[in-house]
């Protein structure tokens, strides 16, 4: 029980900023590794072998997103599970947990790679960097059992409260993806795929070291009987990862259609969209990991019946959100051409990132709010609205660039992003509301409840 963390005892402050502080250097690191990556590429291959590995994103976001939202919905289950100390159901949502992640993993290789040349041609991907991505994409989804072997621990690991095994296992794999990055690209000369092979590498290693920590944790030994077929259970599993998994994938197909306009721009337009993306992601880690510790938190409190503790968490959840906004967003506003010139080699790329950054700078607050509430309806066990939001989105982002990209040019991919994040934030803050005040509702009502909180609470 020592590397677990029971979320539903102490305050919640210190709680979250010890469980949230190992998660944000796991994250961090991912992206430290992620934007080497895309340095090590551009800078070691040219802005065009960074266009073919950028222009990759979105479907990566699609067929990997997809995947991570599976896993992140058995994750809140099993949280629950643990808030209730409920060790048997947790053990069985664990073992089936593991039976849909096995298959699904299968369908999602088969078609990744299947469609890849059609889902490229699709994206309107320039000649000059079709190959390319090919390569690196083949590469990336022929591995995607390492890389959901990897979320799929990590994932467990972190609703049972420990955030420190996926902190080593990054720390490591970090150190061996940039070096395997440097050593194939620069020494062996492999070009895209050694970055491919760098990547799936680490991750695998990552997989390894979690799974090797959840085989100590005593209550999460498994038997025979748990992996036994159980219709309701799995009913459970699909309701819950579904609409998180198709939420992420919706989310990926606004994000591929904007890819299709910018790929119709030019290959400059493309590298230039890919080193912004990438800053995107770097400085959301914050609030990002804010939203994976607001979903922990709240999935096992909501386990005990605790809505006291789900509002508290949010507050300070929220806090962690307004304080990246004002380092990262500050950054964005002020500095775009520096930061630009990290990734990109080319003045005029460098030009059409320095009109995306300061755009998405000003508003990535909506993000990053967006990150914490909806991981609180999430957690909750809702994730219908959730998914809705991920549709709205979509639409946002087609429309506005649909609408704005013969006008604004580059600009209209900065006004895409904010429009989706504005939207669905509204969606989720007033679902938090409704979702939170009806549950707190319903459980209060019940006396074993009141009294049970009352004799926490004195505690």
């Amino acid at each position: 029980m020592d590397s677990t963390l029971d979320l539903t005892k102490g305050k919640p402050l210190g709680l979250i900023l010890r469980f949230f502080f190992p998660l944000l250097l796991t994250n961090s690191l991912q992206q430290l590794y992620t934007f080497a990556d895309t340095a090590i590429v551009g800078k070691g291959l040219g802005d065009n072998s960074l266009a073919a590995v950028g222009n990759m994103s979105s479907l990566c976001f699609l067929i990997i997103g997809f995947s991570m939202g599976l896993s992140n919905g058995f994750s809140i289950l099993i949280a629950q599970s643990f808030g209730e100390k409920n060790f048997q159901k947790l053990r069985k949502t664990l073992a089936l947990s593991v039976n849909l992640a096995a298959v699904i993993t299968l369908l999602l290789t088969a078609l990744s790679l299947l469609f890849l040349r059609t889902i490229l041609g699709f994206l309107r991907t320039d000649p000059m960097i079709i190959e390319e991505s090919l390569s690196y994409g083949y590469i990336l989804f022929g591995g995607l059992f390492a890389t959901i072997t990897y979320n799929m621990s990590a994932g467990i690991l972190r609703s049972l409260g420990d955030s420190k095994t996926p902190l080593k296992a990054i720390v490591v794999s970090s150190v061996m993806n940039i070096t395997l990055n440097s050593v194939f690209i620069f020494w062996f000369r492999w070009g895209v795929q050694g970055a491919a092979i760098a990547t799936i590498m680490s991750q695998l290693f990552s997989g390894l070291v979690c799974l090797n920590k959840l085989r100590q944790i005593d209550f999460l030994a498994l038997s025979k009987s748990d992996f036994e077929f159980d219709v309701r259970m799995y009913g459970r599993l699909l309701k819950n990862g579904m609409p998180m998994a198709l939420m992420n994938s919706i989310t990926a197909i606004g994000c591929m259609v904007v890819q299709y306009f910018v790929n119709g721009l030019g290959v400059a337009f493309t590298s230039a969209y890919s080193a912004c993306s990438k800053y995107l992601n770097m400085f959301m880690q914050p609030a990002s990991t804010a939203g994976i510790a607001m979903s922990s938190y709240t999935s096992q409190n909501y386990g005990a019946k605790r809505f006291d503790r789900i509002r508290e968490g949010l507050k300070v959840c929220l806090g962690i959100s307004v304080v990246s906004y004002l380092i990262f967003g500050t950054v964005m506003v002020f500095f775009p051409r520096i930061l630009a010139g990290f990734i990109l080699s080319g003045e005029e790329q460098i030009g059409y990132a320095a009109q995306f950054l300061p755009m998405c700078g000003v508003m990535i607050i909506a993000v990053d709010m967006l990150f914490v509430i909806r991981s609180g309806v999430q957690g909750m066990g809702f994730p219908f609205v959730p998914m809705l939001s991920g549709i709205a989105e979509m639409f946002l982002r087609i429309g506005a660039i649909i609408l704005l990209i013969d006008s604004f040019g580059f600009r209209a991919t900065a006004a895409a992003e904010i429009s989706a994040w504005v939207g669905a934030l509204m969606i989720n803050a007033a679902a938090f509301v409704v979702v939170f005040t009806r549950e707190s509702s319903r459980y209060s009502t019940k006396p074993n409840i009141i009294s049970n909180d009352r004799r926490l609470t004195a505690r």
